[in-house]
């Protein structure tokens, strides 16, 4: 398949290299379930200003594009090989509360669950290179989605949003998938 270069200020999004296929299935995902949940929740955005439904629903698009992107052979080799940045990404990623901020959503429960997903990110990656990692972030994901469905009252908006979010960082990201890095000859490093 046909692989693009990718501008440096987006290695931290789709790596190196990608292929075209994946790139657009990766913005397909995020532009229409982004815009599904828009259609079908559109009370959460009406009373608000252009600019903050503007920011939280493109919060939201990466989110669900960032979940599928951590996927790929690229990124995930990307930051299989500069550790540092694996942990500035985990770090920063505080899309599920400014997300329910902007919309006006329970930010207590996005907090909890931003908390829980960082912490077990950080746990999954700590245990990059063991067999165990797999299993561990399989565990901390069941969990997770076994926990925040039951949460009272949270709106469904949210309660997607927040699923998305833990599988992208402590599962989509934080896991190594590919087990090593691969450079784009297919030449183990």
């Amino acid at each position: 398949m046909k692989q693009l270069r990718i501008p440096a200020f987006l290695h931290d999004v789709f790596g190196e290299k990608q292929s075209i296929g994946s790139i657009a299935v990766i913005l397909l995902f995020g532009g229409v379930l982004t815009t599904a949940l828009y259609l079908r929740f559109p009370e959460l955005t009406e009373s608000l200003p252009i600019w903050r439904s503007t920011l939280a629903l493109l919060l939201v698009f990466d989110i669900f594009s960032g979940c599928l992107a951590n996927f790929t052979i690229s990124t995930s080799n990307f930051y299989a090989a500069r550790k540092k940045n694996r942990i500035v990404f985990i770090a920063i990623h505080v899309h599920i509360i400014l997300g329910a901020f902007l919309l006006q959503q329970n930010l207590a429960y996005s907090i909890g669950v931003w908390a829980y997903t960082i912490v077990g990110a950080f746990v999954v990656n700590a245990l990059i290179g063991h067999r165990s990692q797999l299993f561990v972030a399989g565990i901390l994901l069941s969990v997770g989605l076994g926990w925040i469905p039951l949460l009272p009252g949270m709106h469904p908006f949210l309660l997607i949003i927040c699923l998305f979010f833990m599988v992208k960082v402590l599962f989509s990201f934080a896991v190594n998938h590919y087990g090593k890095v691969i450079d784009d000859t297919g030449t183990e490093k």
